[in-house]
């Protein structure tokens, strides 16, 4: 860019010349170069100017919008998505007017002060960038933060949880972003610091660093979709019997929902569910295939979508059933959270625990939990038929009168968008035996039941057999799951996630079909997920104008020069000289 003025005005050097060759040039002519030399000057300048102020670029990192929604018309989360201002850390003096200032703060230094004045009580702030620890990271959360010990993992898995909490039922009007801690942000927050620290925040006569997030507003989604999968395993007739076999439901949620759509990969909820509900229809795919041990009952496999916003994918699939379907299912089990269930699972239900069902369904799984060392409660939760809000998958079963359970290892039923897989839900929190253990205790219950084996020491799905469950499919899939967010309205009806787990499943069991459906209308949903951030280093109006005055010094010095050298000191004088006033002749 420099070299652009040279090349683009070489007429009035070569005119420069030849005004020195030949001196009986008109003085008009002189003057017209010298002025063609100015404005060459004049550009050079503003060519220099543009090229200092966009060379201040220090880095360029990815950003993660806190999610922006409404419930009934009521709004959460972020409100706007740009900003553009400087940057200040933790170290902020206490009373500071932080309305036109973007406050980076990393995950270890959040305090209770901060989320309870900027968070909760809304004061004004010119953006938020929270700076998650690398263990964090989808993509390698296994591999990175080795120096961290589990506790302080699970100490800040705690704090980030409580945070996504608070941050997604506030209304906040100013951006909030997520990032991951990296060398070049490293280096960026610390000169922040030091310069907090000092007294000196960045400001337009200080300078510092400026953050820039450039974004149009956000949209509304626009209907967005939900997405159930489902596929059947028949089972066996036998011969003369026209009645319809009954049927068993094996059921996940698959979706998710967190502070950062484009972070929520939910690893445990419920990616543990869902791993959990495909190895055991490869399971029993295996014993279908074989007429000699094919059950008579009908197992049917169920991914629905939707389960944050109180099932309602579930609730949908459920009402798409007529009459006979339903009636025909003796129970179904929910898998929910099963990565975490290394301390004992927990069987949830709405059913008395006397209903003969539910005393089937529990005692089935003891049993085998018995043999697995494995410790299985019953927790008993009516629901309230004129509420509509939905704490657990089997309810939306229990609604229609279909017995059904949910098998989890939350002891809890979670308020609403709680434990959801958010960002604080990731691989490295999730226990690959746990799930294991669950697919286990399940398969080795159900198959039980089907072959009308209860009360029997027997091990169907015993270890190194043909049907041994296999603990590379579920780290596989357990591993796909922790790199992909299934945020549901972001998910497209032919999104890869869904082909493939369609595929997966009709891999191993028959008439695999997907239901699409819109959300309920209670939820509202933006665009503007991710977005780049620009960090500029910028200089302070005391040195811009130093430097002005410098630029301006030689550029004045440079200019009396060539006039000089060109037409004289009497021609450079005459410039500034007031021409004469002519004189009018009266005839």
């Amino acid at each position: 860019m420099l070299l652009t003025p040279t090349h683009t005005h070489p007429t009035p050097q070569l005119s420069l010349f030849s005004s020195m060759a030949d001196p009986g040039n008109s003085a008009s002519d002189g003057q017209r170069h010298v002025f063609e030399s100015f404005y060459s000057i004049i550009a050079l300048v503003f060519i220099l100017l543009a090229c200092v102020e966009l060379g201040d670029a220090s880095t360029v990192v990815d950003v993660y919008r806190l999610i922006q929604y409404d419930i009934s018309g009521a709004p959460f989360g972020s409100r706007v998505a740009s900003f553009n201002h400087h940057a200040a850390s933790s170290l902020f003096a206490p009373g500071s007017d932080l309305s036109r200032t973007v406050v980076i703060l990393p995950l270890r230094e959040l305090n209770e002060t901060f989320i309870r004045e900027y968070i909760e009580q809304g004061k004004p702030l010119g953006g938020l960038l929270l700076l998650l620890p690398r263990f964090f990271r989808s993509e390698n959360s296994q591999n990175v933060g080795g120096h961290v010990g589990i506790s302080d993992k699970l100490k800040m898995k705690e704090v980030l949880a409580d945070l996504e909490q608070k941050l997604i039922h506030s209304t906040i009007q100013y951006p909030v972003y997520f990032a991951f801690e990296d060398e070049n942000l490293d280096k960026v927050l610390a000169d922040i610091k030091r310069n907090d620290a000092a007294g000196q925040p960045a400001t337009a006569t200080t300078g510092g660093y400026k953050l820039i997030v450039t974004s149009p507003a956000p949209k509304k989604l626009a209907s967005p979709t939900i997405t159930n999968i489902q596929g059947w395993l028949p089972g066996l007739k036998a011969d003369g019997n026209s009645n319809q076999l009954p049927t068993i439901a094996i059921v996940a949620s698959y979706d998710t929902f967190g502070a950062a759509p484009a972070l929520s990969v939910g690893s445990d909820s419920n990616g543990s569910g869902v791993v959990a509900l495909l190895e055991i229809a490869r399971l029993f795919s295996i014993l279908y295939s074989n007429p000699n041990t094919r059950g008579r009952y009908n197992i049917l496999f169920g991914l629905t979508s939707g389960g944050p916003y109180n099932y309602n994918g579930t609730q949908k699939w459920l009402r798409s059933f007529d009459q006979r379907l339903r009636e025909s299912i003796d129970y179904a089990i929910c898998l929910n959270s099963l990565g975490s269930g290394e301390d004992g699972l927990w069987v949830h239900v709405s059913k008395p625990p006397e209903n003969a069902y539910i005393k089937q369904i529990f005692e089935g799984l003891s049993k085998v939990a018995e043999e697995l060392s494995l410790k299985v409660g019953l927790k008993h939760k009516k629901i309230n038929v004129s509420n509509s809000r939905v704490a657990w998958e089997h309810e939306q079963f229990s609604r229609l009168r279909v017995t059904a359970a949910t098998l989890s290892g939350l002891s809890v039923a979670p308020d609403l968008l709680e434990s959801t897989g958010g960002i604080s839900d990731n691989r490295e929190f999730v226990s690959e035996a746990a799930v294991v253990q669950s697919v286990k205790l399940v398969a080795e219950s159900l198959a039980r039941h089907i072959y009308g084996q209860e009360g029997k020491n027997i091990n169907i799905f015993a270890d190194n057999s043909s049907l041994a469950v296999n603990p590379s499919y579920i780290r596989s899939w357990l591993d796909l799951f922790s790199r992909t967010p299934r945020v549901a309205p972001f998910l497209s009806k032919d999104n890869a996630l869904i082909m493939a787990l369609k595929k997966e499943l009709a891999d191993h069991v028959a008439e695999v079909n997907l239901q699409h459906d819109v959300i309920d209308g209670m939820f509202t949903f933006y665009d503007s997920i991710v977005n780049t951030l620009q960090i500029y280093q910028v200089a302070s109006v005391t040195f811009d104008l130093l430097l002005l005055l410098v630029l301006g010094s030689y550029l004045i010095t440079l200019f009396s020069f060539l006039v000089i050298t060109t037409r004289g000191l009497d021609d450079l004088i005459s410039l500034f000289r007031r021409p004469p006033s002519r004189k009018i002749k009266v005839v």
